[in-house]
């Protein structure tokens, strides 16, 4: 099993990210915050192409997981990235299903596969 799920996109960089926030929100997630790596890389003389980690958060899904394992709050929240990488504009986010690999004790039933199926959702519908 795959630790991320990334696919390409013949999106613009920023077309990208505004669609991975759009389609958090359909899918009952939200945008928690967006780190600008690129620019705050730029501030201490690093240079990098164009790269923004994306946090997501569904409200009952993360207390679920914190109910079962405070533990999981490592792994908190679900991070989706957009990047550029050899002329391509990538967008990648970390499996919740391998939550269980980790956490196997908590007993989380089905929803790290249901939260993997969203957010793999919002991935292929932002490219």
């Amino acid at each position: 099993m795959d630790f991320d799920y990334t696919v390409t996109t013949k999106k613009s960089f920023e077309d990208a990210v505004k669609s991975i926030a759009e389609e958090t929100k359909k899918a009952g997630f939200r945008v928690l915050y967006v780190h600008d790596v690129m620019k705050t890389l730029a501030e201490k003389g690093f240079i990098i192409k164009p790269f923004k980690i994306i946090e997501i958060c569904n409200a009952k899904s993360a207390y679920t997981v914190l109910q079962a394992d405070i533990k999981i709050g490592l792994m908190l929240p679900c991070k989706i990235n957009v990047y550029q990488k050899n002329g391509k504009t990538y967008i990648s986010g970390m499996r919740p299903i391998i939550l269980s690999q980790f956490f196997p004790q908590a007993n989380l039933g089905d929803l790290p596969k249901d939260v993997d199926e969203a957010i793999r959702g919002i991935i292929d519908k932002s490219k």
